[in-house]
């Protein structure tokens, strides 16, 4: 009897453990059907607020991009472009976006019309723009269209490609224009969600969203000095440059700038607060005029640090000092670290540069830098910057190209304090400098080079551009020109023979 009970007793517990088990995989699959009719009705709840959701990681995107897109616009530029030029460099993994080309094909030497599309933002009820400068440089005409269709033509206020932002203005407003706040890129976090409008692909107002993925990316596109960009996986194509990024409250955080066409989801945007920092010189001078040190400068790592024997990391490491510029004359050298500014603190190179291009050229600044392992005080007058795209080059040269472009295939400059500061020449350097070079001619048969300084011509020493052209000028057709050039960059000279067949 007693049998019997055990047997009942441990059948009855394997179907009680049984019915467990099959509960708990059923909630753990998710299938177990709700039992409404076992249950007591009670109020539903009220749906989230979407403060709460946004804290839970879903955003309103729809109302975002209902604030961004109507005061977005798509940028249409036209350029006539000489015989045979190329605008673009396809084959650079950090291109820039430009449109697709439209219209016929032309032959090679006639002018083309060329017409690229891009994107900017307003930025007052006026009518301000900003976009990227490569949308709209060297463009003969240009035209925006807002959300509703409407067209404007618009005129440039200012430009700077050291950052490639440029601010336009619409020509004969004739109403309010909606137009976005401008944020502070400084307090964006990696992770934080951004959200990206513009024109790609002529594809108009498209928005696209995603993630901070990094900042502080520095890609050499142009002046390194000035990159700080912002990566988003925001999804950017050709067209986007231009176009603003901005975070879930709707302020503008970046300007969306470059791709990496090597790979996915790799967007890069200027920083707004780079934007922030120059628009008054654009509106008030047309360009941005940079207090300039004359240093080539790196971060402070563990390895400086205990070389040189340095408490911290924090600073700015003096790698090079350029002869003759503001630096030198003020006595700093390389190996110094510059640990403030005006007495404010140096953490990073970053520091350092965003400071000293704030100021006017004629600047006197205050450095404190630690060399030897001593702490000392330096005052030092900045110069101004200059740049690639900047003219170095006097009028007079305009003549050079008629006598020795022909001929030579070059352009030449006299070599003046902006040209020796801008090719980094030596100051004991004389001749004139190459600042352009075709591809298909005597010289550039002779990989003659841009920034190349020629020095002698048929053995005769070159002071100036009215030296050259005499030379040339003097040689038959058919005949050779001796140049004798000297190369700063691999510092070395050499003799380049041209036959001169005109």
């Amino acid at each position: 009897m007693n049998s019997e009970k055990t047997k009942l007793f441990s059948f009855a517990a394997v179907i009680v453990a049984a019915v467990l088990f099959g509960m708990v995989i059923a909630g753990a699959l998710d299938i177990t059907t709700s039992a409404d009719a076992d249950r007591p009705p009670g109020p539903v709840p009220p749906p989230a607020p979407q403060a709460e959701a946004q804290n839970y990681g879903v955003p309103n995107f729809v109302a975002l991009a209902d604030e961004v897109i109507p005061s977005v616009v798509s940028v249409y530029s036209q350029e006539v472009s000489e015989p045979g030029s190329r605008r673009g460099m396809p084959n650079d993994p950090f291109h820039f976006f430009f449109g697709p080309q439209m219209g016929p094909e032309q032959e090679n030497d006639e002018p083309r019309l060329r017409r690229s599309s891009g994107s900017g933002f307003f930025i007052s009820a006026t009518g301000e723009l900003l976009t990227n400068n490569h949308v709209i440089e060297d463009a003969d005409k240009i035209e925006v269209q807002l959300s509703d269709g409407d067209r404007y033509q618009v005129e440039v206020i200012g430009r700077d490609p050291a950052t490639d932002l440029a601010l336009l203005r619409v020509a004969e407003p004739d109403r309010d224009f909606p137009y976005l706040r401008l944020g502070n890129a400084e307090q964006l976090r990696v992770g934080e969600w951004v959200m990206a409008a513009g024109n790609p692909l002529n594809m108009d107002h498209t928005v696209t969203v995603g993630v901070v993925s990094a900042k502080g990316r520095v890609l050499g596109l142009s002046d390194s000095s000035f990159e700080d960009f912002i990566q988003t996986d925001a999804a950017i194509n050709f067209g986007n440059s231009g176009g603003p990024l901005v975070n879930l409250r709707g302020d503008v955080v970046g300007i969306n700038t470059a791709i990496n066409a090597r790979g996915q989801n790799l967007g890069f945007a200027v920083p707004i607060d780079i934007a922030n920092r120059i628009l008054p010189q654009l509106r008030e001078n047309g360009r941005v005029v940079r207090g300039y040190l004359g240093i080539m400068v790196g971060p402070v790592d563990q390895e400086t640090a205990e070389a040189f024997g340095l408490d911290s990391q924090d600073g700015a490491f003096v790698q090079e000092v350029l002869k003759d510029h503001a630096a030198d004359k003020g006595g700093v050298r390389h190996g110094d670290v510059v640990v403030d500014i005006e007495g404010k603190p140096v953490v990073d190179t970053r520091d350092l540069i965003d400071t000293v291009s704030a100021m006017p050229p004629g600047t006197k600044v205050n450095l404190g830098v630690m060399r030897n392992g001593t702490y000392e005080k330096l005052t030092v007058e900045l110069e101004e910057r200059v740049r690639e795209g900047e003219e170095v080059v006097p009028a007079s040269d305009d003549r050079s190209e008629d006598e020795t472009s022909e001929r030579v295939g070059i352009n030449v400059a006299n070599i003046d304090v902006r040209a020796r500061q801008y090719y980094g020449l030596d100051e004991d350097l004389d001749g004139v400098v190459i600042t352009k070079v075709k591809a298909v001619s005597p010289a550039g048969e002779e990989n003659l080079m841009r920034g190349d300084v020629i020095t002698e011509a048929n053995g005769r020493a070159i002071g100036d551009v009215d030296d050259l052209v005499a030379e040339v000028n003097g040689v038959d057709e058919g005949g050779y020109l001796r140049l004798y050039v000297h190369r700063p960059r691999a510092d070395r000279s050499f003799f380049a023979i041209l036959k001169l067949d005109q």
